[in-house]
């Protein structure tokens, strides 16, 4: 099969869909790797590092996708390359369908064969390939909640770990999810006191089984909710319904609750965020100010740490990426129902039902 291997182009996305490492076991397994010229720049990854594997690195990017059976990438096409989609042309990404109607009618028009890293799911209903950019995203919450909580930066001015003699910061984790508990480690670990609330009380028991004791959990609801955001500086949006747009938590009326200089992180932008204020931004302006409220909602946080977060991605999509070059996307999904269930739309329809009911769209048999 002929593999393609384009640079992003969103705003600020440094990752790349494929490390040379990756590409080395897809040439090995007799199958051409094109390489857009410059696309592991970003990762710490140089053309030259992808032609001593095997790659043939190609100058621009409509040469990738119109020499390409099959295009592996890290975030959803933009505009820009929608027309450059190919009937039939398998497409593995992150798509978050479910928070664009442009982006899906984009992809029934080209016709193409689109797989969304997101929704592959295992038997036990985990999602081994939306797991370690949730890792990266939820550790970078805290990282990006504690720079902005600073005075120059509009937060309230505060220091989530306190010093002696001054009570820590308080940090509110909404959902319990890898986003939630690599958030809530992270903040744990800086000193923070740290509220997590989820309606899946297994997902509680557990953390308050592996957390510290300054980590407290509650139910979801939202009277908690209400009650919390009072009087907590930081507060992570961490809730993901598989495949389907993610629920308003928190509602423009209540920041009027928040104090000012209240930090939101809300990282289920990329399916429409948990709070309802929430409208994606990007590393070059990651923030914005409602109601005195700082929100950060960058749609690509991994893009920040780019060289690790493009090992982590490889490190998971490469099986699937093998399984579909070796055996051709039907063959490979059909003898696969982790990756079956990764099938968004296939040749202009679509298939995976969150996405008909985010849209209200009738479904259409296959």
């Amino acid at each position: 099969m002929r593999i393609g291997i384009p640079k992003e182009i969103k705003n600020n996305e440094s990752r790349v869909g494929m490390t040379p490492a990756g590409v080395f076991e897809l040439v090995k397994n007799n199958h051409t790797v094109y390489v857009q010229s410059g696309a592991g720049d970003g990762s710490g990854f140089f053309n030259t590092d992808y032609q001593q594997v095997g790659a043939i690195v190609l100058d621009t990017i409509g040469q990738v996708y119109a020499m390409s059976d099959m295009i592996v990438k890290v975030k959803e096409p933009i505009k820009e390359e929608y027309g450059l989609i190919q009937k039939g042309q398998v497409v593995f990404t992150y798509f978050h369908f479910a928070s664009s109607e442009t982006l899906t009618e984009a992809m029934i028009d080209r016709k193409a064969i689109c797989i969304a890293y997101e929704t592959v799911e295992d038997e036990d209903g985990t999602l081994p390939l939306l797991t370690p950019m949730s890792e990266v995203a939820g550790r970078m919450a805290i990282q990006q909640g504690a720079k902005y909580l600073e005075k120059p930066e509009k937060g309230r001015g505060v220091l989530l770990g306190g010093v002696p003699g001054v009570a820590p910061g308080k940090v509110l984790v909404l959902g319990a999810g890898i986003v939630g508990i690599q958030a809530a480690k992270m903040a744990a670990g800086l000193g923070a006191h740290v509220t997590i609330l989820d309606v899946n009380m297994k997902r509680l028991r557990y953390v308050n089984d592996v957390m510290p004791s300054h980590v407290v959990t509650e139910f979801s609801n939202e009277f908690n909710i209400r009650k919390h955001i009072k009087d907590h500086d930081l507060i992570i949006g961490g809730v993901l319904l598989r495949g389907a747009k993610a629920p308003n938590l928190i509602t423009r009326d209540m920041l009027k609750d928040m104090r000012p200089g209240t930090v939101i992180v809300d990282v289920a932008v990329d399916q429409g965020g948990c709070v309802e204020t929430t409208r994606p931004t990007t590393h070059e302006n990651p923030v914005f100010i409602i109601d005195d409220v700082v929100h950060y909602c960058v749609a690509n946080m991994p893009g920040a740490v780019p060289y690790t977060s493009t090992m982590a991605l490889t490190n998971v999509t490469l099986p699937y990426v093998l399984k579909l070059a070796n055996l051709g996307w039907v063959e490979a999904c059909r003898t696969d129902a982790s990756l079956q269930k990764g099938l968004n739309i296939v040749e202009g329809k679509v298939i995976y039902k969150e996405i008909i009911e985010a849209f209200n769209w009738q479904a259409v048999e296959v």
